[in-house]
């Protein structure tokens, strides 16, 4: 039996959401809300702390300037002059997506519920964490683009994929108690539909306690099909212990495992240290669009994984030939912040840096360099074809051949000589007489 933790108490149910709210007051349901710099709810080391005020006296730009730090820190404006994610489906494996949130705006493909908790997507406690997600990854702001989220992709759709249920909504419990079997089952078959629906990357801000088998083979059909596959590390991290408990989806092969850290690029308290890390990303108070209309402040390791979902839609977009697996190879390799010694069980191989994936990725695609950088084509790969010095081999003629001919009449006749030589020394032996 799986026994996860939610907002810091002990469960019975089998699964957790990577990323936890609060109860929510009535008050911080407002459409028109906005990010209340001097409001933030308590960080739970196992949970998404989250915050929200009505938006009456925020500035319209407030929302954008909160989330400035977290777009610096991954570089997104420099990415954005290379790709924005156009032509990318990202399949948010989650609480669901509401579609009608403005900065979501015509960015979401609804897709199947498998929870069997029959709540309607019009019911307010139907996928809040899965559209905080999804704006973090696809956000495309509003009035314009001016105001509102952006995200890591802005110009990538969502497929909206549900599997689990938020804490309010009218199934939760019954969902909570489901058989640990089903549920993981209705994992993997929500990755397989992302595949056969044109998914070129799956984001999964979701973990359980422990791996399974249908989940494996789904994860193995997604590699086969060349999917991206990234999930939340977990929010188990704690100071009294060598190091977190395991989680899956992140601790599968092939996975790309993230962490979270905060603006200072110092890995988060609560993120679990293990070596299903490979990478690291914002998750300490990172601005959201919930599916209530209103802002939100995230922390945990699932707006991390959303954002690095992101950057892999990017590079998708820019490089659509280049392999899953290099895809993973260009974020893993130019991250930014490495730790001492290039790898640690906190921040992985560093935090992720969009830019310099997207120049990683276009190396490894063997794209030469765009012509505004202003390198001319021989300084790429040493020169290209011209700059490749001749084979030292002489080409053969029949001069050559005629030589190596006489060579060899010359070696045979010496070799006979030498072996009728030896047979006449035998035969006349010194005190020897002859019949």
């Amino acid at each position: 039996m799986l026994t996860p933790y939610f907002l810091g108490r002990k469960h019975t149910p089998r699964r957790r959401f990577l990323g936890r709210k609060h109860t929510l007051r009535p008050e911080q349901h407002s459409r028109v809300g906005a990010i209340g710099l001097a409001m933030l709810a308590t960080l739970l080391s196992t949970g998404l702390a989250i915050a929200a005020v009505p938006g009456p006296s925020a500035r319209a730009d407030q929302v954008r300037d909160a989330q400035s730090w977290v777009l610096a820190m991954l570089r997104a404006q420099a990415a954005w002059t290379v790709s924005q994610g156009a032509g990318v489906k990202v399949a948010v494996i989650d609480s669901g997506v509401d579609a009608h949130v403005s900065d979501l705006t015509g960015s979401v493909i609804p897709g199947p519920d498998y929870t069997g908790a029959g709540t309607t997507p019009s019911n307010l406690h139907w996928g809040q964490h899965g559209t905080w997600m999804a704006s973090l990854i696809a956000g495309h702001g509003h009035n314009g683009g001016g105001d509102g989220i952006m995200g890591m992709a802005p110009k990538s759709r969502v497929l909206s994929i549900r599997v689990i249920t938020d804490p309010g909504d009218p199934g939760y419990r019954r969902y909570q108690h489901e058989p640990t079997a089903r549920i993981q089952q209705s994992l993997a078959t929500a990755i397989t539909y992302a595949v056969t629906h044109g998914a070129g990357v799956i984001s999964m801000s979701i973990g359980y306690g422990g791996p399974s088998r249908p989940v494996r083979s789904a994860l193995q059909y997604a590699y086969d099909h060349n999917v991206v596959v990234v999930a939340s590390a977990g929010n188990s991290g704690k100071p009294s212990r060598a190091h977190a408990p395991y989680t899956f989806p992140a601790d599968y092969p092939g996975v790309i495992g993230v962490s979270a850290v905060n603006e200072s690029a110092h890995a988060a308290g609560f993120s679990s240290d293990n070596l299903s890390v490979l990478v690291a990303a914002p998750g300490v108070q990172v601005p959201a669009q919930g599916r209530d209309g209103a802002y939100w402040l995230v922390s945990g390791t699932s707006p991390a994984c959303a954002l690095t979902a992101g950057v892999a839609a990017l590079i998708r977009s820019a490089y659509p030939g280049l392999p899953a697996s290099l895809v993973t190879t260009a974020i893993t390799a130019s991250t930014r912040d490495r730790p001492r010694g290039g790898y640690d069980d906190k921040v992985g191989f560093g935090v992720v840096d969009a830019a310099a994936a997207l120049t990683a990725a276009r190396k490894l695609a063997g794209d030469p360099p765009a012509a505004r950088a202003g390198l001319a084509s021989a300084m790429h790969f040493g020169g290209g074809p011209s700059a490749i010095p001749p084979a030292p081999v002489v080409k053969r003629g029949p001069g050559l051949l005629i030589l190596f001919a006489l060579l060899a009449f010359t070696s045979l006749t010496l070799i006979i000589v030498a072996v009728t030589r030896l047979a006449v020394l035998r035969r006349f032996r010194p005190g020897q007489q002859s019949e």
